[in-house]
């Protein structure tokens, strides 16, 4: 087992690292930038390495200089910047330091959408129908476009993170969507690649967890649901899905492990696919990587998703078998992100910072009292899981959590969330992933009430006060207070 692991990324997930090695008994490197100074990774982990400019987080050379010298044998990389980045594996692996996650080669493999789509149909895994080479000339979009049917999908083949995508209705909006999206994709990813999709109407997102250890063993961790996105990004995910049926579960998680198994994969990584209205499920890509919303998995079955990396990576294999895992319960999560109600960056200086504490409720947060929430970063300040016996307690639990989540001088989606929690939409699972592309952010008003609420949650005052006549009983659970 490792002895001393560098972790290559910042916020939650960074945290979320650290204590899954402290269980482990492994010591652990933060590194920061000069804005994340405060933030709550760099003094909880044993050793923490300043790397200056907000941006430092993607130099390779710099990260892996401070793992040899921290004396790191392994570098996790969490997810978003190194962590898909196959020269920054293959150097890693060069300097004898191991990388928790898959290989170079899967990752290239996989990271490339269209090599991903080819591959998939080689193994008998469904794809959406499309291009299978990358499509360069206006007239061979046009051709392909016209075969499979309008409206389609303009696709960066190297993209993600709902970069280099674009939705053509007809063959009067190809041209500039063709233009654009392969601009873009040169812009965001350094090639001008892209290939076409149909597009599925309205579908739901279902991704599978699987992991994969050196010795060929590969299991899943069942579906999550992932259907509650704005501008391609998830805000709400859920496992299981409440979509799926046990029927439906054993064919798309046995494509996901088919799909693991056809590049080779090891250590954790997700199969996506969309869904459409008539239940049949088409590979989209795969993430090489943890997700974000890995707690709604580790929920429901019990497993430690960072560990089994750490353990693999050790050279471990799969701590169980297939038939080890089962569903028990339900879980949901909603990501915290510091938004406007319009939907713009909010940022400011962290003055108080209360997590919700409440039976079957989970806070990954990357933030607390002194932390700066800056444009320099993603939004993503904290996520809040809930656990239940079934959906219904879990929802009840997870809308307590938000009404007792406290974040004073940032703006926070928090509002959203329990507005999409609390429609009919949501309690029937009749959502997809296009439920919320023209959804309104409701302002909640700023009264008197809620003001003297923040202030005493600050002040951590107990007891009883008044506000316009009314009375006020405070017991640390500020969020309770309605307006009438």
């Amino acid at each position: 087992m490792f002895k001393k692991i560098l972790i290559s990324n910042r916020g939650e997930i960074a945290l979320r690292i650290i204590r899954a090695c402290k269980e482990l008994g492994i010591k652990t490197v933060a590194v920061y930038s000069d804005i994340d100074k405060f933030s709550p990774h760099v003094s909880a982990a044993d050793e923490s390495v300043s790397i200056g400019e907000p941006k430092a987080y993607l130099n390779q050379n710099l990260i892996l200089e401070i793992a040899l010298n921290t004396g790191a044998d392994a570098i996790h990389p969490g997810y978003g910047y190194l962590s898909e980045n196959s020269n920054f594996i293959r150097a890693v692996e060069k300097s004898k330091i191991k990388f928790i996650g898959p290989s170079a080669k899967s990752v290239e493999m996989m990271g490339n959408k269209l090599n991903a789509r080819k591959l998939m149909l080689e193994n008998n895994v469904p794809v959406v129908p499309g291009s299978v080479v990358p499509v360069n000339r206006l007239e061979d979009a046009s051709g392909i476009a016209n075969e499979i049917g309008y409206p389609i999908m303009l696709k960066a083949s190297g993209g993600g993170g709902g970069k280099g995508i674009r939705m053509v209705s007809d063959e009067k909006e190809l041209e500039q969507a063709f233009n654009l999206t392969r601009s873009e994709a040169k812009k965001a990813f350094g090639s001008d690649e892209i290939y076409i999709e149909k597009l599925i109407i309205n579908p739901k997102h279902i991704e599978v967890q699987i992991l994969g250890d050196h010795y060929g063993n590969h299991v899943h961790l069942f579906e999550r649901e992932c259907s509650l996105q704005r501008r391609f990004q998830k805000i709400i995910e859920e496992a299981p899905s409440p979509s799926i049926d046990s029927e439906l579960r054993l064919k798309i998680t046995s494509a996901a492990v088919q799909a693991a198994k056809a590049c080779n994969y090891f250590n954790a990584g997700t199969v996506e696919f969309l869904m459409d209205e008539n239940r049949n499920f088409y590979f989209l890509e795969m993430n090489t990587r943890i997700q974000v919303e890995h707690p709604v998995t580790e929920s429901i079955t019990g497993i430690d998703i960072v560990k089994e990396q750490i353990k693999i990576a050790a050279g471990e294999r799969i701590s169980f078998e297939q038939d080890d895992v089962a569903i028990k319960g339900h879980s949901i999560e909603c990501r915290i992100n510091s938004e406007d109600f319009d939907f713009s960056p909010s940022t400011g200086k962290i003055t108080n910072h209360k997590i919700p504490n409440l039976p079957g409720v989970r806070v990954d947060y990357g933030i607390d009292i002194g932390s700066e929430v800056s444009l320099y970063y993603d939004p993503l300040l904290s996520k809040v899981i809930s656990y239940g016996r079934n959906r219904r307690e879990a929802l009840a639990r997870m809308l307590n959590a938000l009404e007792n989540y406290l974040i004073t001088d940032v703006e926070t989606n928090i509002p959203f969330l329990k507005q999409i929690l609390k429609s009919e939409i949501f309690a029937n699972a009749s959502f997809n992933i296009n439920t919320l592309k023209n959804a309104a952010f409701t302002k909640e008003e700023n009264t008197d009430l809620e003001i003297a609420a923040v202030i005493a949650a600050v002040m951590n005052y107990r007891g009883r006060f008044k506000v316009n006549g009314n009375l006020i009983n405070n017991q640390n659970r500020w969020t309770e207070l309605k307006y009438d």
